[in-house]
């Protein structure tokens, strides 16, 4: 014998019993329109609905506000707890039962020079978290392809998503001590008699450098041409030219003495490249903020913020 299929009871719209408790809470209309951000007539179309599905006055309205009625108190006091359930369901499915895994995709360069560097520090602070890494220069579709955070490389036109920027990203010349030792750079111009490795993924290159700084290079050609920053700074380790990077992807680099800058400061160019991305509800996962604020703080440490 098939099961007996249970009945579905009917139910009004949820927008229709969140403005009743509103109500019923605040006591007025007006102040229930204040906390919903809508209009009181928003408010009253909502509370007509909602009575015309029931079938009976849930309040009254007076001078001093409203007054629920005795079908208005009963179905308030059990709704209250419904909606509480609903509440602690949605927590549990946004905090979900992967709740120890956080899923980041990360753009490859910033992902294999600054990143995984620092990944046995967030592993050391957070035990508790496991940690999956993707990377490529696509954009990936939150729900669609289950990450957590993205942290991207590029404008940061993403109107719909929360976005923090890394802040004091600045792109600077680099080479090794030996390349200058061997080609010495005693003004900006003389880059054009040396080998210059082009990356083209960046957002500020060799021609848009040149260009700001009024320094002519039409007939520059570029020996070495890359479309990942980390092939750049390889071949820039391994003595072949100067590169012009991201001082956020440099800093091992910088750090270690493998490369040093060219130029000082005057002649480095500032750039919002580098994006942590998310949707706005992720901010509310423990796992997420958890890393929020581990990368927030790595940053400060090396001069740079979120």
């Amino acid at each position: 014998m098939a099961p007996e299929s249970k009945k579905i009871l009917p139910v009004p719209s949820l927008r229709n019993i969140q403005t009743f408790l509103e109500v019923a809470n605040a006591g007025s209309i007006s102040q229930a329109a204040a906390l919903l951000n809508v209009t009181p007539s928003a408010v009253s179309h909502q509370l007509t609905s909602l009575e015309q599905f029931i079938g009976k006055k849930l309040l009254i309205r007076n001078g001093n506000g409203i007054v629920l009625t005795a079908v208005g108190k009963t179905y308030y006091q059990e709704i209250s707890g419904a909606i509480n359930t609903i509440g602690r369901a949605t927590d549990l499915a946004i905090n979900d039962i992967h709740h120890d895994i956080l899923r980041l995709h990360s753009s490859p360069s910033l992902g294999l020079l600054w990143l995984m560097r620092r990944l046995n520090k967030f592993n050391a602070a957070h035990p508790e978290i496991h940690l999956n890494l993707t990377c490529s220069y696509e954009n990936l579709q939150f729900t669609r392809d289950n990450i957590d955070i993205d942290i991207r490389h590029g404008y940061p036109d993403w109107p719909t998503l929360q976005v923090h920027s890394v802040k004091n990203e600045k792109m600077v010349a680099l080479a090794t001590p030996e390349y200058l030792s061997r080609h010495p750079v005693s003004a900006p111009d003389d880059l054009l008699n040396h080998t210059l490795i082009h990356s083209s993924s960046t957002l500020i290159n060799w021609n848009a450098w040149f260009s700001w700084f009024n320094i002519p290079a039409r007939e520059k050609n570029y020996m070495f041409s890359f479309d990942r920053s980390y092939m750049s700074f390889e071949a820039a380790r391994m003595g072949i030219g100067v590169i012009l990077e991201s001082n956020l992807l440099a800093k091992h680099y910088l750090n270690e003495g493998i490369l040093v800058p060219v130029f000082g400061e005057a002649w480095a160019l500032p750039l919002s490249a580098h994006h942590i991305v998310l949707p706005h509800a992720s901010q509310r996962k423990q796992k997420v903020s958890l890393f929020l604020d581990w990368f927030s703080r790595e940053l400060q440490q090396e001069g740079f913020a979120l």
